[in-house]
């Protein structure tokens, strides 16, 4: 019989910023369900199938909940995501530099 040995990755501690915090809140329940689900799949792997870097940002990605967007940074060095917005995809990136 041969042993199976599974690599564990390090698991990410997961904030959000007030900001974060209020758009979650203002999210409809249905939506709020699918995207609370999204963040803390974000804790084992910070880069999902699909996730894409933001072009002229230095560390932040975003993940597609259906119209819904989760703008995020990644601190490998401290194992922490910090959400920064979840908004409509129409709105989530305005104002955002």
């Amino acid at each position: 019989m041969r042993a199976v040995t599974t690599e564990r990755h390090p698991r990410y501690r997961i904030e959000l910023t007030s900001a974060a915090l209020r758009d979650l809140k203002a999210l409809p329940e249905n939506v709020l369900r699918r995207v609370d689900r999204r963040i803390l799949s974000l804790a084992d792997n910070p880069w999902p199938r699909g996730s894409k870097k933001l072009k002229g940002e230095e560390s932040l990605y975003r993940v597609r909940v259906g119209d819904y967007r989760i703008i995020y940074r990644v601190e490998e060095e401290v194992l922490l995501i910090l959400v920064i917005r979840i908004r409509h995809r129409r709105d989530v990136y305005r104002g955002l530099s």
